[in-house]
């Protein structure tokens, strides 16, 4: 076997590299041109580079194609830039502004990952006679005793993309690796040094890539008017406090940016899109301790018993996992009982399950009930990790 697991010589082995033009992409690349491997370069343009507001900080796009190039120049290694911002538009950014226009909070990196790179991008490295891809995800994927693949959290918990990837199929992990998964930041910023790469230093990026200047309301409003249509904000009771300039400005577990004044702080609990209405209510009106699921994913080696499992979930990709019991069904839906109540839980972000750090799937938040919780018991925001981000405003 050679090093990534494949019963081959690595020069008799091709494995395409995903390139976004970061350093950690770029460190990929070369770990594994180091090791002799036939590797290629893939990088994907992902919308028009050419606009204004795409910086070089954001993904897939201008300066990051240039970089990657670069990067594939310095190693020797073929590179192609596969046009997929067709694809990128109707899999991601107008799903991303359908959800906000129902309400939700999507997560655009992830339908990014389960849509054009694992499963568009995949099937392209196929068809080139690519063995393996690989990406520059810190996630690890261990074999176990039978050879099966299982995705697991990266050693450095501060870097660890797991969270995001919890899509990610069985067949599509067969295929993946992550050279980066026992590696922090520090370590793969020093490989890029050695291997003599101008990403070296690079910037992470920090926003959603086609929105790099945070301001997404107005690529929501141009995608769904609807979404900007002026409505009431009300309390839990039904009696309306103010008005709104339109739901896709909020998220669940929003307190700023209300409008409002006086009296006790007041979050949003609810977005009701019907009504086109804001609800609003205590710390404690966001408690939840029961999350129904759709669209999971599982990754666990077995099917799950009847009355389900104890394992850890995230519903934030910051925050630690928490104790909670799984029941899944054969239609993709879940149900899970948190043992603490989270706050601010929404619609359209993720569930994902871990047991230790092996991820066992996830799914789509559909509904969070929530749970009355004396007030007194509440933690401020700060000790919970921060609720769901405030939708901007501009």
């Amino acid at each position: 076997m050679n090093s990534i697991g494949l019963d081959s010589e690595p020069e008799a082995t091709r494995v395409v590299v995903a390139m976004s033009g970061g350093v950690d992409s770029s460190v990929t690349a070369a770990l594994l041109k180091e090791e002799g491997y036939d590797v290629v370069g893939i990088t994907l343009q992902l919308y028009d580079h050419g606009a204004a507001t795409h910086k070089a900080k954001s993904c897939c796009a201008g300066q990051d194609i240039h970089d990657a190039k670069r990067v594939a120049a310095r190693l020797d290694i073929p590179h192609y830039v596969l046009d997929y911002e067709d694809r990128f538009r109707k899999e991601v950014i107008e799903k991303f502004a359908a959800g906000y226009a129902e309400g939700e909070t999507p997560i655009p990196c992830v339908l990014c990952n389960q849509t054009v790179k694992f499963r568009d991008l995949l099937a392209t490295a196929r068809d080139l006679g690519a063995a393996a891809m690989a990406t520059g995800h810190y996630v690890r994927r261990i074999c176990d005793h039978a050879g099966a693949a299982e995705l697991h959290r990266g050693v450095d918990a501060n870097r660890d993309q797991s969270y995001f990837l919890f899509t990610t199929t069985q067949d599509e992990l067969n295929f993946l690796r992550f050279p980066l998964g026992d590696l922090d930041k520090d370590a793969t910023r020093a490989y890029a040094r050695r291997f003599g790469l101008d990403v070296a230093e690079k910037a992470d990026s920090q926003d959603i890539c086609f929105v790099p200047d945070g301001r997404y309301a107005r690529i929501v409003e141009k995608l769904r008017p609807d979404a900007a249509m002026a409505g009431d904000i009300v309390d839990l009771k039904g009696r309306v406090l103010g008005r709104h300039q339109g739901i896709l400005h909020y998220t669940i577990g929003q307190r700023r940016g209300l409008g409002l004044s006086g009296g006790e702080p007041l979050y949003v609990t609810r977005i009701d899109k019907a009504a086109n209405r804001v609800v609003v209510g205590p710390k404690a009106a966001l408690a939840t301790t029961t999350l129904s699921l759709r669209d999971v994913n599982w990754l666990g080696s077995a099917a799950l018993p009847e009355g389900g499992i104890a394992c850890e979930v995230k519903i934030r990709s910051t925050q630690a996992p928490v104790a909670a019991r799984l029941v899944l069904d054969h239609t993709g839906r879940a149900e899970v009982t948190l043992t603490e109540p989270e706050f601010g839980a929404s619609p359209g972000q993720a569930c994902v399950f871990y047991a230790g750090d092996r991820v066992l799937g996830g799914g789509w938040i559909a509904h969070a009930r929530a749970q009355d919780v004396p007030v007194e018991d509440v933690l401020t925001q700060d000790e919970q990790g921060g609720c769901a981000p405030a939708r901007g405003v501009a």
